[in-house]
């Protein structure tokens, strides 16, 4: 499997991460998250696979998180109602996303995304 990084170009901590991917010599694929915004299946499976969090995949610190004000609505949904508002919008998803065989991991921490060497 191909490891696909999934990121916002314009996100600071997205560069540093595909700088990061670049110096350690990891080959990936690049996906831009709001031009190509995961899907409903792919969160699930990606969500699943992590072993993390659902909220992990949330992107509580954009503008549009806090404009919905998910941090008091998400506890009240489904884990099905999450997973499908979160495909509604890649910019409510945490970037940037690593998905390759071994590791599906969103946000960016070396310590992490190691597996990937």
């Amino acid at each position: 499997m191909k490891t696909v990084f999934i990121w916002y170009p314009k996100c600071t901590t997205c560069q540093k991460a595909k700088k990061w991917l670049d110096d350690n010599g990891v080959e990936y694929e690049e996906r831009h998250i709001k031009e190509n915004p995961p899907t409903q299946a792919e969160l699930t499976e990606w969500h699943r696979r992590s072993g993390l969090p659902l909220k992990r995949f949330f992107n509580t610190s954009g503008l549009l998180y806090k404009s919905m004000e998910l941090k008091d609505k998400l506890p009240q949904m489904s884990e099905e109602e999450q997973l499908a508002l979160l495909a509604t919008d890649g910019m409510l998803v945490k970037r940037p996303l690593i998905v390759s065989e071994g590791l599906v991991t969103a946000g960016f921490r070396e310590k992490d995304w190691e597996a990937l060497k």
